[in-house]
Parts: C-alpha cells; structure tokens; sequence
C-alpha cells in the first residue's frame, strides 16, 4: 500500500454511510508517483476504490493510459504506425482490452529515408500483437499482468518476434481497460495489502471520577 492522496467524502447521515459516498470512486494516479520514479512519469493508472477500512481506501487496478505528449513524442515522420487491440480473460476472471502501438524503423545499413511497411507486413504484425498479449495476459492473473506493464515486458517480446518481418521500435501497450471484473472478494483484496496497518479508532477509555463533591446551595440574604 502506498500513500497517494486523499479524497473527501460526505459524513454518514440516517442509514447512508461515509462508507458508501467512496465506494466505487476511480482514482487516477501517475506511475511516477506509485514508483517514485520519474521515468515512468508518462503511464497514467486508475483505481478503483473496492473498501475502506478506517481512513484507508483499499483501490484495485481499473485501467492504464498514456499520456498525450508521449504518443506525440513518438509519432514521427518516414515511419508507419501500427495498432492492435484484444479482449482477453485473465486467469482470476477479469475481462480486459488491451491496446498496443508499434513503430518501424530503419533497417541496419539501411539508406533510403523512409521506413514504411507494406500492408501485407502491417496485418502480419498486428496478427503477432494480438498471439502475444493475448497469451500473456491469458497465463496471468491480473496483479502479475500489471507486473508486465511496468517494465514493458509484452512490448519487448513483440517487437524480438516480428523482428523478422519488420523492425520495430517504441512498442507498447498503449492502453488497458477493465470491461467487467469478477463477484468481489474481500480475501483476495487483502491479499494485495497485507502491508495495510488498521487503525483503531474506537477511541481511549475515560475514567470517572469517584470523588465528586456535589456543591452546596447558598442562601437567599
């Protein structure tokens, strides 16, 4: 668990709880600030707020962007730009659509200025896209497909197998969202923060005083 923030909420009034004016709130949080580091600065992860326990909200992963000024760092001229998408299920029930952006680049010795795929090239690549996440996020659950994303795991092993159609640089998964998440479960989610400290806050007890003089009434002069 990381301290990220706080968000207010309205105070229990008749039978609607505190509780419930947070529930289901999504967050969006930079990765920089998760990691605390600033190389990481351009992945932008939201989280969904599943409990909350004193004045800590237990959040689990709701999805994963890219800034804008990183896309338009990397979208650059002479070179093609390949997309993919895939609905895929992971392993503890979660459905997700996973994004991926691709861009060719100069062959080794290469002259000529331009680096543009055929269309031919283009449809074989996006075919590898969708084999390789959907067989990564397929064999994972979702904690350690996150894990994935971080260190861009997929965008690596996409860009070694299509090596051999076509030089590939700057791939990534450029988006995730989570379309429908599994019946929660309460354990599963402690799971994720065994770190937690619960704070008690019922409060010190009060010791009465036994000594108590009750005060005499005066006269009327």
């Amino acid at each position: 668990m990381r301290q990220v923030g706080k968000t207010l909420g309205n105070k229990t009034v008749g039978k609607r709880l505190a509780k419930e004016n947070i529930m289901g709130r999504v967050f969006e949080a930079s990765l920089a600030d998760l990691n605390n580091d600033e190389d990481q600065a351009f992945r932008k992860i939201r989280l969904r707020c599943e409990d909350v326990q004193g004045k800590n909200v237990l959040t689990q992963f709701h999805g994963m962007d890219m800034t804008r000024d990183k896309l338009g760092f990397l979208t650059k001229r002479w070179q093609s730009l390949i997309e993919a998408f895939v609905d895929v299920t992971t392993t503890d029930g979660y459905l997700l659509r996973l994004f991926a952006i691709a861009f060719t680049k100069k062959r080794q010795n290469q002259r000529r200025i331009t680096s543009y795929a055929q269309s031919s090239q283009k449809r074989n690549i996006r075919a590898k896209m969708v084999d390789i996440m959907r067989r990564e996020a397929e064999s994972a659950d979702l904690k350690e497909l996150v894990a994935k994303f971080v260190p861009e795991m997929i965008g690596k092993e996409i860009e070694r197998q299509c090596h051999s159609i076509y030089p590939l640089q700057n791939v990534y998964v450029r988006k995730c969202k989570v379309l429908k998440a599994p019946k929660f479960d309460i354990s599963k989610l402690m799971e994720q923060h065994t770190d937690l400290a619960i704070v008690d806050e019922t409060g010190a007890k009060v010791e009465r005083k036994t000594d108590f003089v009750e005060p005499t009434v005066l006269q009327e002069v």
